[in-house]
């Protein structure tokens, strides 16, 4: 049983997801929304039946005490609201879940569901992949999208890729099939140092979110975490004369493919973010860094599931906006959409 009470009308909001799993490499993508959850003190309303979707043997529940009373979190998809401050508050509703086992369609149909109830403006998915890039360089990020009237007004790229698929292309395309706005952002993570945590890939995520919706996100301890990060990926490096080498030949190829990329427009970006950490409270859409959360009341009472958008016919189901994770060595330095 999904419920629903207590949200109220909610201000020029964006749907910001992700999920564990496929679409996550160093958990990047699922860090991300949770920083943004933590940060804004997110309630969540809203929980998807974990029996329709999950396979328990594939992601199991956990067991846990609470004052010597044992109880089981179940894995599931939840979904939460901030209101974010500043001169022209906004709301975010954030969906953070694992990639589900089975019913994908219908998964979808649900997140559209919710999306279609509060008025959701647009929505961001993050995701993460495995590619050639180097640890001691910017982390590439994909701004992609299927709607070419949205790549345009946005300056993102028109995906174009076609191969296997995860719950992020899935939904991305069921949003375009609803007629509701959506973007996919993909961070690529080194393949060489996969294991989570990658704050840095967090972090680079969270400054292309920023970028897209306008708002100033805090991000708390999240850059000294990627500075560290970095310097252990470092030490480690230079401890193998090997992955040394890799590393190095790496640096180069990027740093051969992006000299015509030192642009006007991405100088000018990284002069905007500046301007907005360095001044706070001024301009339009930027936020304070709490979150005013006081209007969500108890969700205890039952509510049936919203009503569900008309669902996509099985042709939409290869979806062309993200890239298999590339075997070790191969890949293509983070473009998810080539």
């Amino acid at each position: 049983m999904i419920e629903l009470e207590g949200v109220p009308e909610l201000i020029d909001p964006v749907m910001v997801a992700a999920f564990e799993g496929w679409n996550d490499a160093g958990d990047a993508a699922s860090t991300a929304v949770a920083h943004l959850d933590r940060e804004w003190k997110g309630e969540v309303f809203a929980a998807l039946d974990a029996e329709d979707y999950y396979d328990f043997q594939v992601n199991r529940p956990t067991v846990w005490l609470d004052n010597g009373v044992r109880k089981i979190t179940w894995p599931t998809t939840r979904l939460s609201v901030v209101r974010v401050g500043g001169e022209k508050p906004r709301d975010l509703v954030l969906v953070r879940g694992i990639e589900p086992s089975m019913r994908w369609r219908s998964f979808c149909n649900e997140i559209l569901g919710f999306a279609h109830e509060l008025g959701v403006e647009m929505v961001v998915i993050l995701g993460a992949l495995l590619g050639d890039t180097p640890h001691t360089r910017p982390v590439p990020v994909s701004g992609v999208t299927s709607d070419p009237d949205l790549a345009r007004t946005m300056d993102l790229e028109e995906t174009r890729y076609e191969g296997p698929t995860g719950i992020v292309g899935i939904l991305q395309e069921a949003c375009t099939h609803a007629g509701v706005p959506a973007v996919s952002l993909w961070a690529a993570v080194p393949h060489y140092v996969s294991q989570p945590p990658n704050p840095k890939a967090t972090l680079a995520l969270l400054n292309r979110l920023e970028d897209l919706i306008g708002l100033r996100i805090p991000l708390g301890e999240l850059p000294e975490d990627a500075r560290a990060w970095q310097l252990g990926v470092d030490q480690l490096a230079s401890e193998d004369s090997e992955v040394a080498e890799y590393v190095q030949t790496l640096e180069e190829a990027r740093d051969t493919a992006e000299l015509p990329e030192a642009s006007g427009e991405a100088i000018a970006r990284e002069f905007e973010r500046y301007l907005r950490r360095r001044e706070p409270g001024q301009g339009p859409g930027l936020a304070t860094d709490g979150g005013d959360t006081s209007y969500l009341r108890d969700t205890s009472s039952g509510r049936t599931r919203p009503p569900k958008p008309e669902q996509p016919g099985p042709e939409s189901a290869p979806e062309p906006t993200e890239q298999e994770p590339p075997r070790e060595g191969e890949g293509s330095d983070g473009d998810a959409e080539e």
